[in-house]
C-alpha cells in the first residue's frame, strides 16, 4: 500500500492553507497513495492559540470537515485530515476545543475521530507553549481499518504530535492489532532536531509497526519555526522516505509481508509480560 505524509507550512489564512492541501493530496493521488495524512494544524497556524477558537467546527458540520470529506471522494483516497479544532458537545467548555484527527473514507464518510489526548507544554525561557490554555485533552485511543488494494487488511491506530512521547499510547495500539501508526505532527524546531526521528522510529521498532508522520516544516506567519522531517518508517525502524523542510509529499510503499516477517522472526509483541 503507498503512502503519503504531508508536509506544509501552514499559514494564517485558512483559504490559502486549504489550498495547499488540496493541490499536495491531488500530487499524492496521482503518484498512486492509497492513503494520505495532513499535519497537524493544516488548516491554520495562527497569530494567537486563541485563533483556533474562530474556525472550531461541530462534529460533521463545516466547511473543513466537509473538504476533507469532498477530497477523500474526488480522489478516491483514504485521508487522514491531520488535525482540525472541534467544539466539545456540551457549551461548559466553550473556550476550549478538541486538536481531532478524522479520518474519511474513499467515499467520504467519517471512519474515526480522535481527540488528541497529550496537550503539549514547553517551557525553555526563549519559547513557550501551553496548548490546555484553549484545548481539550481526549481520552480514548481510536484505531480504523482499511483494505488496500492488494486485498490486505490494515490496522491503523491514530495519534496526533506530543502524544509521541507517551509509548503506552502505541503499546494500546500494538495489543488491538494495529499494523500501522499514524503521528500527524507540528513539532517545533527546537524539540523536534532532538527528539523526532528518535521518538518515531522507537514506536515502530517497539510496535513492530510501520509509522506515517506528516508534518509542519518551516517558518510560519506567527514566526514559529517548525522541524519538518516528515517520514515514513518500517517496522525494523528503518527510514523509507522523508522530507526535511517545505511544503512536499513524502510517499513511500508499506509491505504487509515485511510487517508479518519482522513480527515471525522478532517475536516481542508476544514475548510482553507487562
Amino acid at each position: 500500500m503507498k503512502v503519503a505524509a504531508i508536509q506544509m507550512v501552514s499559514s494564517t489564512s485558512v483559504q490559502a492553507n486549504v489550498a495547499q492541501a488540496r493541490d499536495l493530496l491531488g500530487q499524492a493521488a496521482k503518484s498512486g497513495a492509497e492513503l494520505a495524512v495532513l499535519p497537524e494544524y493544516f488548516c491554520l497556524m495562527g497569530q494567537r492559540d486563541a485563533d483556533k477558537l474562530a474556525i472550531a467546527e461541530t462534529l460533521g458540520q463545516g466547511p473543513l470537515q466537509q473538504f476533507l470529506s469532498d477530497t477523500a471522494r474526488e480522489l478516491g483516497l483514504w485521508l487522514v485530515g491531520g488535525t482540525i479544532p472541534l467544539r466539545p458537545d456540551s457549551g461548559a467548555d466553550a473556550g476550549r476545543v478538541f486538536n481531532s484527527s478524522l479520518a474519511f473514507s474513499p467515499d467520504g464518510i467519517c471512519v474515526a475521530r480522535y481527540h488528541k489526548i497529550h496537550l503539549f507544554r514547553f517551557d525553555n525561557g526563549v519559547e513557550r507553549y501551553d496548548e490546555s490554555a484553549v484545548l481539550l485533552a481526549g481520552s480514548e485511543p481510536v484505531t480504523f481499518d482499511l483494505n488496500s488494494r492488494d486485498g490486505h487488511s490494515w490496522r491503523v491506530g491514530m495519534s496526533v504530535c506530543y502524544d509521541l512521547r507517551f509509548a503506552e499510547l502505541y503499546r494500546t495500539y500494538a495489543s488491538a492489532g494495529a499494523h500501522l501508526l499514524l503521528a500527524p505532527s507540528a513539532f517545533t524546531y527546537t524539540t523536534g532536531e532532538a527528539h523526532w526521528e528518535v521518538l518515531l522510529r522507537a514506536r515502530a521498532i517497539e510496535n513492530l509497526a510501520y509509522v506515517a508522520a506528516a508534518a509542519q516544516g518551516g517558518l510560519h506567519d506567527n514566526g514559529r519555526k517548525t522541524w519538518g522531517h516528515a517520514m515514513l518508517i518500517d517496522p525494523w525502524g528503518q527510514v523509507l522516505a522523508q522530507r526535511e523542510q517545505q511544503a512536499g509529499v513524502v510517499l513511500a510503499d508499506l509491505d504487509f509481508d515485511l510487517l508479518s516477517a519482522c513480527r515471525s522472526r522478532l517475536p516481542a509483541l508476544s514475548h510482553r509480560v507487562l
